[in-house]
C-alpha cells in the first residue's frame, strides 16, 4: 500500500508570490479549504514545503483508491 497525503489549503493565495500560486495549483489546489489526497513522494513533499503557510497536510491511512480491498 502507497503512503497518501491529504493536502489542504488553508490559506488564500492572494498576496502570495506566483511561484507560490503556481505551487498550489500543481498540487492541484484551487481555492481555500479545497482538499486533495497526492502520494507521499518526494516531488509532493518537496511542493509543500514550498508553500507550509498555505496548507495542511495530514497523512492518509486506509487502503489506496488503486488498491482493490479483499475481505
Amino acid at each position: 500500500m502507497a503512503a497518501r497525503l491529504r493536502i489542504t489549503q488553508v490559506r488564500s493565495a492572494i498576496g502570495a508570490k506566483p511561484k507560490q500560486r503556481a505551487t498550489l495549483r500543481a498540487l492541484g489546489l484551487r481555492r481555500v479549504h479545497h482538499t486533495v489526497i497526492q502520494a507521499d513522494r518526494p516531488e509532493i513533499r518537496g511542493m509543500i514545503a514550498k508553500v507550509p503557510h498555505l496548507v495542511a497536510v495530514q497523512h492518509e491511512d486506509g487502503p489506496s483508491e488503486e488498491e482493490p480491498t479483499w475481505s
